[in-house]
């Protein structure tokens, strides 16, 4: 899901968020009166940005999986004018937001959001699916505080090649092979995982320029510049996840997300634990009910219009949705 915001939309729900061609509204359902996060894109929008790939990847993905740490998908419909994809509602903001108010996390802090990260990426990846996505704007925390990953926009399941050869994701977690359109398959999820704990221990990701072709040239250069306060056995982690020989990468070697698992970060970690939610979140976002909406910002309503309808054609291209 795109990042969340509140405004007003379509009868009276509050919009939670908005993106290149679509909206997240806060819902409530009358029978049960539970919240749902409701992801309406535009169908004339999909087309023109040539994303109907993309979106029915998200869709049926998701349609798919169900695991702790990633945001469920409760329903999915269209008609003549939008797709809808409705999600339980996480109301505990992005990680993003935390992250940028803490300046950085510690390593505590690091090490508990990593440990989740790397369970649903195991669960993905087992099911042959490459996210593609991972950043702190794309983890959200529900009440308790722990992770739901979201917005799958860039998912995809691999076939028996077990490789795709599209480039997308955001630059600054690119990897290399993705930069050099090489092919690439779940080993591209380990590196931004390096990047992601890079991030969170330093405050800024490791590749960094204010143009994207100076971040990709940081990136296939590989070189690292490490701030004095960076736990040595954490570094030793992102060193080897951001190994830019992906047969050589942690977490794409025979052992797979195991050998991530049994890194000394992660000394002591009962990883049942994890899965089942038992740990301790080090973040508990303030949320007075199920429907809080005070950890997203606000969004201007006066940027939503209607969209039009497409012609039959163009919605046959969602006949599945």
């Amino acid at each position: 899901m795109c990042s969340m915001k509140t405004t007003t939309c379509l009868d009276g729900y509050a919009m939670q968020g908005t993106g290149t061609f679509g909206r997240v509204c806060l819902c409530r359902e009358k029978s049960s009166n539970t919240f749902a996060a409701m992801k309406i894109l535009a169908i004339s929008d999909v087309i023109r940005l040539k994303q109907v790939e993309h979106v029915k990847n998200e869709k049926n993905i998701l349609a798919e999986i169900r695991h702790p740490f990633i945001v469920n998908l409760r329903w999915h419909h269209h008609d003549s004018c939008y797709l809808y994809m409705l999600f339980d509602y996480v109301c505990g903001g992005e990680l993003f937001s935390y992250l940028r108010n803490a300046g950085r996390f510690n390593v505590h802090t690091g090490n508990f959001y990593t440990t989740e990260i790397t369970v649903a990426l195991e669960y993905l990846h087992s099911h042959n699916i490459v996210y593609r996505d991972l950043k702190p704007e794309n983890l959200l925390l529900d009440k308790e505080g722990h992770l739901k990953i979201t917005d799958f926009g860039f998912a995809k399941k691999l076939t028996d090649r077990y490789e795709t050869w599209t480039l997308c994701g955001t630059p600054e977690y690119l990897a290399p092979e993705i930069i050099q359109s090489k092919g690439h398959n779940k080993a591209v999820d380990w590196w931004a995982l390096g990047v992601l704990i890079y991030e969170m221990l330093a405050g800024f990701p490791p590749f960094f320029d204010d143009n994207p072709f100076g971040i990709y040239e940081k990136i296939l250069a590989g070189k690292i510049e490490w701030p004095r306060h960076v736990d040595p056995i954490a570094k030793d982690l992102i060193k080897k996840l951001l190994v830019q020989d992906r047969t050589k990468r942690l977490g794409n070697m025979k052992n797979g997300a195991d050998d991530v698992k049994r890194h000394r970060w992660f000394k002591g970690v009962d990883w049942q634990d994890v899965y089942y939610r038992r740990q301790k979140p080090p973040i508990v976002p303030e949320v007075h009910y199920d429907g809080d909406t005070r950890n997203f910002d606000e969004y201007p309503e006066t940027d939503w219009k209607a969209a039009p309808s497409v012609g039959e054609t163009e919605q046959s291209l969602f006949d599945d949705f």
